[in-house]
């Protein structure tokens, strides 16, 4: 079942267009990554997405229905949910006081102490600074805290903006191995990521961005042999 899909999308900034027709499928319980370079547009796509800014040409459906239209918080509440890039955690708040702000719709809401439970279960160390200042956790701890106020908000769909930007490498494998766990969950995401190489690897199909259009698509195994993804993107 196709859970979110982008039909010859195009938007921009200004006059300066950006999104080439671009159309993606993401599909129920499956992990879908977008990949390509810096400045090719996969940021412009998800605020589209997110109804961040207005879509000029083309279609997005959310579980066949037509959202192209719909406010941002109206597709929250439906369930389309979005871990921006750079972590965007409230730094004066404590832990707790963040995750509560991501069960703040009435389908959340109804499931907070559920979900909080679930979080705490996949992130031990954020339970135990929970009384802790958001400012204060290092970066990492954010991303894990900017993940879990996401997961609060009971997604259908779980969008996840460059989760390992700025992390390091071993911090990076700690985000991947919670996204791969969420993933053997059930739950549908999508991600866009600039680690190629571990985001294919458990990715069950990708799109390759350049240039504001999809390039290339296929399962995360076919990309990763893939002779011309493996020259421009792995170093091989």
């Amino acid at each position: 079942m196709i859970v979110l899909e982008t039909r010859d999308l195009e938007c921009g900034y200004g006059e300066v267009k950006v999104l080439w027709g671009v159309s993606i499928k993401a599909k129920k319980g499956q992990l879908t990554t977008i990949i390509g370079s810096n400045g090719v547009g996969k940021t412009t796509l998800l605020r589209a997405i997110m109804g961040i800014i207005p879509v000029w040409n083309g279609d997005i459906l959310f579980y066949g229905e037509e959202i192209t239209k719909m406010p941002t918080h109206s597709r929250v509440e439906k369930g389309l949910v979005m871990v921006p890039e750079g972590r965007m955690v409230f730094p004066h708040m404590t832990v707790l006081e963040n995750l509560e702000m991501g069960a703040y719709t009435k389908r959340a809401e109804e499931k907070k102490d559920e979900q909080l439970e679930f979080v705490f279960d996949l992130f031990p160390r954020l339970k135990e600074r929970m009384h802790q200042k958001a400012g204060t956790l290092s970066g990492g701890e954010q991303q894990m805290l900017a993940i879990a106020r996401g997961l609060m908000s009971c997604p259908e769909i779980l969008i996840l903006d460059e989760p390992s930007l700025g992390l390091s490498p071993k911090l990076t494998l700690e985000i991947f191995e919670t996204v791969k766990k969420l993933k053997d969950e059930g739950l549908t995401m999508l991600l866009v990521e600039q680690n190629v190489h571990l985001s294919l690897a458990i990715s069950d199909y990708a799109y390759v961005m350049a240039e504001g259009r999809i390039k290339m698509e296929g399962t995360g195994e076919e990309l990763e042999k893939s002779e011309e993804i493996r020259k421009a993107y792995l170093g091989i």
